[in-house]
Parts: C-alpha cells; sequence; structure tokens
C-alpha cells in the first residue's frame, strides 16, 4: 500500500499549487480521502476530504473558498488545488486515506508548501 504526494514547492502569496496523491495497493473507491497538513510547532490539521464514492467534499474554514480537493478514480489519485495561497498555509501537506468500512487507514509521505515572498 503507498500513498504518493506530488506538487509541493515554493510559491508567493496570492499563488496557485495543486498537489497530487497517487494511491496503490487498495481500492480507491473504497476509501474516504483527505488531506492534512502541519506547520511547524502546530498540531496536524485536516484541510479537506472526499467521499471517493460519493464525492462529498468538506473543508477546514481556513481553506474554504480557496482550496478544491477532486479525485479521479480511473488514476487512483486525489488532488489539492490551491489558489490564493498566504503565509499561513505553510506546512507539509499530507495525503490520508481511510477505509469506508473500517480495514484500514494510511498515510502519505508529505510534501512541503511554502508560501513566501
Amino acid at each position: 500500500v503507498q500513498l504518493v504526494e506530488s506538487g509541493g514547492g515554493l510559491v508567493q502569496p496570492g499563488g496557485s499549487l495543486r498537489l497530487s496523491c497517487v494511491a496503490s495497493g487498495f481500492t480507491f473507491s473504497d476509501y474516504i480521502m483527505r488531506w492534512y497538513r502541519q506547520a511547524p510547532g502546530k498540531e496536524r490539521e485536516l484541510v479537506a476530504g472526499i467521499a471517493t464514492a460519493a464525492g462529498i467534499r468538506n473543508y477546514a474554514d481556513s481553506v474554504k473558498g480557496r482550496f478544491t480537493i477532486s479525485k479521479d478514480n480511473a488514476k487512483s489519485t486525489v488532488y489539492l488545488q490551491m489558489n490564493n495561497l498566504k503565509p499561513e498555509d505553510t506546512a507539509v501537506y499530507y495525503c490520508f486515506g481511510v477505509s469506508r468500512y473500517g480495514t484500514g487507514s494510511y498515510w502519505g509521505q508529505g510534501t512541503q508548501v511554502t508560501v513566501s515572498s
């Protein structure tokens, strides 16, 4: 089982990035997929989630209207489109998958996002 994130980097305030998370080793459609982030000295927090079967999305209040989570079941990939980035969005972003049937959960290795001028 693997979750592999990519797409992080350094971006100026107001800029955009798209994170990708490719899943393998489990039935993607059976999993709820989420993005979390952890800034230095802070606890890991939920950013966005999507129920892959129904497509239901939820977002942290701090990113609503700026971030969009989406998925491509054919590619077993979940995305996080991040627009109008702010310095406070700087963190390591993690992909997380949890089974709708309680059979397991998995974390990716994380990708660094830095928003700075």
